[in-house]
């Protein structure tokens, strides 16, 4: 069965006082492109998750966003004494220094804390990854499995769509293979009529033999049962692929078929002289492009 490359899936877990949030996204893309947002100390952690994702699809725009909220005594940072001292040290040869000491120095401890080094996380980021990387793997895992359960699920609706563009294009097949027999046997009687009336004007007797040679020649120019053949053989192949449940990609299969199918239709428009079989042409080939337009989607 086919699935769409549209879809979005979500987990969340609460963990030691820490809430995660994996959301996943997926947008239609000729090929593989993942963008993964994480928390600044999870960085480490985005070559992991792609290869994770690259074994869930083989084609979209996935976008997944990690989030990671602590909210018990982990989240705190811790002053780094030693530096907090250094910068007031520092700020004392300074002020040793200047010429008049009479001023007093204001020191605004917020401003302090904001140095670099001053505050410090309680966890280093190497504990923070290695306590966080199985809750995150697991998550994406759910995520990706609703993803794909809603790919799956878009994926029977085009099929379904699929289907019905199908039937549309076998029943314009049908009523124009009724009528090739009939151009043929119209032309012989037109070009025998007027080659008759151009006869009996200039008083010369018809050449038979040349008759059937022309009509001949007509019959070769104008024959589409090779191109009307090869079609259904191309909806054939069309409705395997998409009843097909082996798991494998056939997004780029579809195209290329549907690309077919357009080709033998013109083939089959440019040898027709029929303004019946051109008109019912123009109908299959707006079935066949809406066709190649839901494609994109397949992954």
């Amino acid at each position: 069965m086919i699935h769409s490359m549209t879809g979005f899936g979500e987990s969340l877990e609460q963990v030691d006082g820490t809430h995660y949030a994996v959301e996943v996204r997926s947008l239609n893309n000729r090929y593989f492109k993942a963008t993964i947002r994480l928390p600044e100390e999870l960085a480490d952690l985005e070559g992991e998750l792609e290869s994770q994702l690259r074994h869930r699809a083989s084609r979209g725009a996935i976008t997944v966003v990690v989030k990671m909220r602590t909210t018990d005594a982990m989240a705190t940072h811790k002053i780094n004494d030693t530096a907090l001292l250094a910068y007031l040290a520092h700020l004392e040869t300074i002020h040793s220094k200047m010429q008049d000491q009479d001023h007093s120095i204001h020191i605004d401890m917020t401003a302090l804390l904001a140095l670099p080094g001053v505050l410090q996380p309680a966890e280093d980021e190497q504990s923070i990854v290695s306590r966080a990387k199985p809750v995150i793997t697991r998550l994406l895992s759910e995520a990706s499995d609703k993803l794909s359960a809603m790919r799956k699920a878009e994926g029977e609706q085009l099929a379904g769509d699929f289907r019905i563009h199908i039937k549309q294009i076998r029943q314009r097949l049908t009523i124009i293979q009724r009528r090739t027999g009939q151009v043929v046997e119209e032309y012989h009687q037109r070009l025998k009529t007027r080659i008759n009336d151009l006869m009996a004007r200039a008083k010369l007797q018809l050449n038979e033999p040349d008759l059937i040679r022309e009509l001949a020649i007509f019959a070769e120019r104008a024959d589409i049962n090779e191109e009307l053949t090869r079609l259904a053989g191309h909806l054939d192949q069309f409705e395997e692929i998409i009843g097909a449940d082996n798991g494998e990609p056939a997004g780029r299969t579809l195209d290329f078929v549907a690309q077919e199918l357009l080709r033998e239709a013109n083939t089959i428009a440019s040898k027709s002289n029929d303004a019946q079989i051109s008109r019912t042409v123009v109908e299959v080939k707006g079935a066949i492009d809406r066709i190649k337009e839901q494609v994109q989607n397949v992954e």
